[in-house]
């Protein structure tokens, strides 16, 4: 497929709008539901309050209150800067800022007592490319609320620039957020929570695999000791790449998902802007990853839109097959060997990899 349609497609999504700024709307309405997520950010703030796509140097923390419309269907996320109507937009309801790292901590607790002894969870999601703030916060809220996650959330959002021709100012405040991103693990680690599943989508599974990489060179094991399951989602990494960075983890997280498809326009485009063709976000089947132990969840029978980048929050039918259950929070309190039982669909076992291959088919009537 030609670059020019690509390119087209990216910056009309991308809309003309300054998505800097956040939609927020004022309400006391009982009725309205919200979902909690807490943010981390090392994006540079200007003086309107607004989190910019530049570069800081340090972590700054929120404690944000998202309302979710009740007007919509599962896996969309729709805003409105102007005419916000909260039965059908997302937006912000509070918004309060944690003074430092030691806060954000104990805030956390005060938001994990509130779950069961035991099964304290914290779900970290890191956003990709061409992502503002809001765009991450807001995603976040849509995949708490479908798949009715039950886990306190934390939201890492690094400096996107925004912009659909940004790819290299991306790639590098990526490369740039590592020392942040660590910083926030290893807060999180310092909490009471039980568990810790850590969530990368497209470029933000290069910033999660590069800050695991970087705490591996000087506390080996530690990915291990303190993740509870690491989830890459579409991710814009070459294959060869990943591999590298998998070979200095010690002993990767179990579980650990990849979710792909081969009808992902967005990684097809990323291929051709880096001269790199193979994408694991796009891989065929487990073989390049084989002696990993992984598991390659295919969804591309699902894969459907303009760009079919993120499948996995954004398909009704995929969002309902994955959540039968309480699916996804079992399948991070099970072990390895009886993991794949859990996802109902044609399992392949390649080495120490387990391939996954989803299909409508087996969405059926319970």
């Amino acid at each position: 497929m030609r670059l020019i349609p690509f390119l087209l497609c990216v910056i009309v999504l991308g809309a003309c709008v300054d998505r800097s700024i956040i939609p927020y709307i004022s309400t006391g309405d009982e009725t309205v539901q919200t979902t909690r997520i807490f943010v981390a950010t090392n994006r540079v703030q200007n003086e309107l309050g607004q989190f910019l796509g530049r570069r800081g140097d340090h972590v700054s923390y929120l404690d944000v209150e998202v309302s979710i419309p009740t007007q919509r269907s599962t896996g969309s996320v729709r805003t409105n800067q102007n005419r916000t109507d909260p039965s059908r937009h997302f937006a912000v309801t509070q918004q309060a800022e944690i003074e430092n790292g030691a806060e954000f901590i104990r805030s956390l607790n005060a938001a994990l007592v509130q779950q069961p002894s035991g099964e304290r969870e914290v779900m970290i999601y890191v956003h990709g490319y061409n992502n503002s703030f809001s765009d991450g916060i807001f995603r976040m809220a849509q995949i708490m609320h479908d798949f009715e996650v039950p886990a306190t959330a934390v939201h890492y959002s690094w400096p996107s620039a925004m912009n659909p021709f940004g790819y290299v100012h991306d790639l590098d405040s990526v490369l740039a957020a590592r020392d942040e991103l660590e910083k926030v693990l290893f807060e999180v680690s310092q909490s009471g929570a039980d568990r810790v599943i850590l969530t990368g989508h497209s470029m933000g599974t290069l910033l999660v695999m590069e800050t695991l990489r970087q705490i591996e060179l000087t506390q080996p094991g530690w990915s291990n000791d303190h993740l509870s399951g690491v989830v890459l989602i579409s991710p814009d990494i070459s294959v060869d790449l990943f591999r590298a960075q998998a070979d200095r983890i010690q002993d990767l997280p179990q579980p650990f998902a990849i979710f792909v498809s081969q009808r992902d326009r967005a990684l097809q485009l990323s291929a051709r802007l880096t001269g790199v063709r193979e994408r694991l976000g796009a891989i065929r089947d487990a073989e390049p990853v084989a002696e990993l132990p992984v598991t390659v969840v295919d969804v591309s029978a699902f894969t459907d839109g303009p760009l079919g980048h993120f499948t996995v929050g954004t398909s009704p039918a995929l969002i309902a097959l994955l959540s039968r259950g309480s699916l996804v929070s079992e399948a991070f309190r099970d072990d390895r060997s009886g993991r794949s039982g859990l996802l109902p669909g044609t399992v392949i076992t390649m080495q120490n990899a387990t391939q996954l291959i989803l299909s409508p088919g087996l969405l059926q009537p319970q």
